[in-house]
């Protein structure tokens, strides 16, 4: 099993809550803790086949609870290279215990790992997120 480590940190995140890692001419991706908000725990993955060239923006899982689903998408144009089978093999809480790391959803060779066009830096995302729900804090 593949398990994502962060060693040069290549982060960035969409703005629909999901984030992609470039390491090399691969990338690590999934969904952001944030878009889980309000699920107790996974009912079921759903991924998209077949895997191969996925253009930005098409879903490449469904995550449900409950009545609630949230969608996975590719974050850039790209070939799928590998879903994370430990998804798929019973503990689906991965991804609410650790949806940045462990709870990755796939493998993606990006068409054009240079083209960060569309995509935000933590930073900018932090800023977002913190801004679009504004949390109260301490004094």
């Amino acid at each position: 099993m593949h398990s994502h480590q962060t060693l040069t940190p290549q982060l960035y995140y969409t703005t629909d809550h999901e984030w992609i890692d470039f390491q090399d001419n691969i990338a690590y991706t999934g969904i952001c803790r944030f878009k889980l908000l309000g699920f107790n725990e996974i009912h079921s993955i759903a991924f998209a086949e077949p895997q191969g060239f996925k253009k930005r923006g098409e879903i490449i899982a469904r995550i449900k609870y409950n009545e609630y689903q949230i969608e996975a998408h590719m974050p850039v144009d790209g070939r799928l290279v590998q879903l994370n089978d430990a998804l798929n093999l019973g503990d689906l809480n991965v991804l609410l215990r650790d949806p940045e790391n462990n709870g990755w959803i796939a493998i993606i060779e990006p068409s054009n790992p240079g083209n960060k066009k569309g995509l935000l830096l933590p930073t900018q995302y932090d800023s977002r997120t913190n801004t679009k729900f504004p949390r109260n804090k301490l004094k």
